[in-house]
């Protein structure tokens, strides 16, 4: 084994890239002091009890895949036993609510894609030859979108690609990066329903995700000191000497590394001749205190309507709106009585709006275009020292739950002196 290049580490940020650094250099016997402003762990993946609801619910729904590798490698450190929920098979039910036609995008599990000759298994309306598009999805050239790549119209595109890709880049899809659409589509859908079966996080992303990490974390000895900011670095011959934290001046020993797992508008500020994504997009979350009908899909797509996916939790039904910047600045009561209006035609529910919830993230994602994807700096600084986690450094793919999670154990392993795992 190669001997760590640091002894010890300091990780500003413990949102889930923060997590899976700390988690990966306890592992590897390495001191780590982890912080973070907010109030809890989990940054823009957190779960709370909302008294309006009378529930705990999530920030946002926040989707994984089954063949994500490092979704799966941080929740076996981290001992999280909690189920991700989704169907054995990856089967994506979809209504349209302008023509009321329901329909089920039924993968099968190998790689050889022969569902795409099957009319039950497709989207209605396409032929087997229309599916050509995702092969040339699979080989873009750098800088191009995906309006550039294939032609952003008919019935593959409205029913399947357009909400598919704008869920998973947050963009719209046609001026979206291309390349950042086929690397997520070559871990996924090129390799069979099997890698492509969805997961969510049920009951909420605490119990998956974040309370086992901050469990597994105190085990083993990392403290975690929340409500705290940091406000400066202090540069000394080319490296971190001390890190100033709204509580104090915490000196930075000459074998501690330093991670920073902050949003990138915060590392900006940090880190003099740091390049970022200065562009985003937001995701708009409604919630109501209401069961859906039994039966129901855990996961539903919506086409036609202002409602995108619609998620049912056991006594919640959540509805997920991306790219939504258009809508960010309504009203709260139109939104939930616009979004409730597509639930109940789409879930077939009679009588008043229940109990609800709107949840606004205004810098939600990086805008997943050519131009911003060539902001996102690496991982390693001009810092010897100094190392960056995030769903928004260059990892290879969009903002998601495994990006951030990829990020956090690369960061680890360049503390350790190891090449990082994901490229």
């Amino acid at each position: 084994m190669a001997m760590a290049r640091f002894n010890r580490a300091s990780i500003a940020g413990a949102g889930l890239a923060g997590l899976a650094a700390a988690s990966a250099l306890a592992e590897a016997g390495v001191p780590v002091a982890l912080s973070d402003s907010a109030a809890r762990a989990g940054g823009r993946c957190r779960s709370y009890f909302d008294a309006a609801l009378g529930l705990t619910i999530d920030n946002g729904n926040h989707l994984v895949l089954a063949s994500n590798p490092a979704v799966a490698a941080f929740r076996r450190r981290v001992g999280a036993t909690t189920p991700l929920a989704g169907p054995e098979h990856a089967d994506f039910a979809f209504i349209d609510l302008a023509s009321g036609e329901r329909w089920t995008l039924r993968l099968n599990d190998g790689p050889l894609p022969w569902w795409v000759l099957v009319p039950g298994r497709r989207v209605p309306g396409t032929q087997a030859a229309d599916y050509l598009a995702l092969s040339r999805l699979l080989t873009p050239r750098a800088g191009e979108t995906i309006g550039e790549r294939i032609t952003p119209a008919g019935p593959l595109w409205e029913k399947m690609l357009h909400p598919v890709l704008l869920a998973v880049l947050n963009t719209e899809p046609a001026e979206s990066d291309a390349t950042l659409a086929a690397n997520v589509l070559k871990e996924t859908l090129a390799k069979g329903g099997r890698a492509s079966a969805p997961r969510i996080a049920m009951p909420d992303l605490a119990h998956c995700f974040i309370d086992p990490a901050v469990g597994w974390l105190a085990a083993h000895g990392v403290p975690l000191a929340t409500g705290r900011r940091l406000k400066a670095l202090e540069y000394a011959d080319g490296r971190v000497a001390a890190l100033e934290w709204a509580d104090g001046r915490q000196d930075v020993a000459a074998d501690e590394a330093v991670i920073l797992a902050v949003p990138p508008w915060v590392a900006e500020g940090l880190v003099p001749g740091l390049a970022v994504p200065t562009d985003h997009r937001s995701i708009l979350n409604a919630h109501y205190a209401i069961a859906a009908p039994a039966g129901t899909p855990a996961m539903l797509g919506v086409v036609g309507g202002l409602a995108e996916w619609i998620f049912c939790h056991e006594g919640r039904v959540s509805v997920t709106i991306s790219g939504a910047d258009r809508l960010i600045d309504a009203p709260r009561e139109e939104l939930a009585a616009r979004i409730w209006a597509d639930v109940a035609a789409a879930l077939g529910l009679a009588g008043a709006m229940p109990a609800w919830q709107i949840v606004k993230e205004k810098r939600a994602t990086f805008a997943a275009t050519p131009a911003q994807n060539a902001r996102r700096p690496g991982q390693a600084t001009g810092f010897a020292n100094l190392f960056l986690a995030g769903d928004w450094v260059q990892n290879g793919l969009p903002s998601t739950i495994e990006g951030a999670l990829r990020s956090g154990e690369n960061a680890a392993r360049l503390v350790l002196g190891r090449p990082p795992a994901y490229g």
